[in-house]
């Protein structure tokens, strides 16, 4: 068989297998996602977000007179400072930088901490050659987890930080019914990969869930460390609702809490087994059927009954 004849054959046969084929269509409509134009640089804001530290001072903050701002640089001293605005799910970004003169060892240096809600902390510390707890250092989720990786900057330089934060889930009488999540990206790199928080994060007490609201502040620690911030800004982040939903859809991404959902696993494909191979069954699987992860006996036979 000549190569052009082959290939034209090989063509009608892929043709016709996918004249057989048929789309997959959920039957959910969804409203067209909002265009947002990005940043020129990384550090930049997005055209939806909201900038906590930048050019124009601390007027985002409550407290944020009692630190020092230059040039763009905000500097801790005296007491930490809270966000004025109150936020959710959320997406931050943020540059800091430990002081560049090393002082003190442990937890006493370079040490500061980002807050969501009040509750929840990702640790901001001097973690270049310098030991300390593992859940205490940067980009641990102060002690519950620690970071995956140290991708610590060498003290003076400027280190980065993009996290993706999702509020915990509460029922109608307030318990939890999914836990917090976050995501941390130090430098690039992956830290925490959609952590499920376990409670507020304290130094004197396990973690436990709290009383606070659906939306809470963002807050920077004063440790007694002249840590630097900047270029900081952060966007609340919203599901794509859809406009439409069939009843007998199995679909249930678009909840909530679809992760609490069971999700049924894909019908097994098709295959050209002859009726005789299909009935050959091997012996272990006829004595049992499973079904949703729990085994369950085959129905009795007569001579059982």
């Amino acid at each position: 068989m000549s190569t052009r004849i082959f290939l034209s054959l090989a063509c009608c046969l892929g043709l016709a297998s996918f004249a057989h084929a048929q789309e997959f269509l959920s039957g959910i409509e969804w409203p067209e996602p909002q265009v947002v134009t990005p940043g020129e640089k990384p550090s930049d804001a997005p055209s939806d977000a909201t900038v906590l530290i930048g050019t124009d001072g601390m007027s985002a903050w409550k407290g944020g007179d009692q630190w020092k701002f230059e040039d763009g640089v905000a500097t801790a001293a005296k007491g930490g400072i809270e966000t004025k605005e109150k936020f959710g799910d959320v997406q931050v970004h943020l540059e800091w930088a430990a002081p560049e003169e090393v002082k003190g060892k442990g937890q006493g240096r370079g040490n500061s901490g980002l807050f969501f809600m009040g509750k929840y902390e990702i640790q901001i510390l001097d973690s270049y050659d310098n030991a300390t707890y593992f859940d205490g250092q940067a980009g641990a989720v102060y002690k519950q987890s620690p970071p995956m990786v140290n991708a610590m900057k060498k003290p003076g330089e400027w280190n980065t930080y993009d996290i993706i934060f999702n509020r915990p889930v509460r029922d109608e009488k307030g318990d939890v019914i999914a836990p917090a999540h976050v995501t941390v990206i130090h430098n690039g790199v992956v830290l925490q990969n959609s952590y499920p928080v376990r409670g507020s994060t304290n130094w004197h007490k396990p973690p436990a869930y709290e009383p606070h609201g659906e939306k809470g502040s963002l807050s920077l620690q004063f440790h007694g460390n002249p840590v630097k911030f900047r270029n900081m800004w952060v966007r609340e982040i919203k599901p794509i609702e859809p406009t439409f939903v069939p009843e007998d859809t199995e679909m249930v991404r678009y909840k909530a809490d679809w992760h609490t959902e069971k999700m049924k696993a894909a019908p097994a494909e098709e295959t050209s087994a002859t009726p005789e191979e299909k009935s050959e069954v091997p012996a272990e699987t006829k004595d049992e059927a499973k079904t949703d992860g729990e085994t369950k006996p085959e129905k009795a036979t007569k001579e059982e009954k």
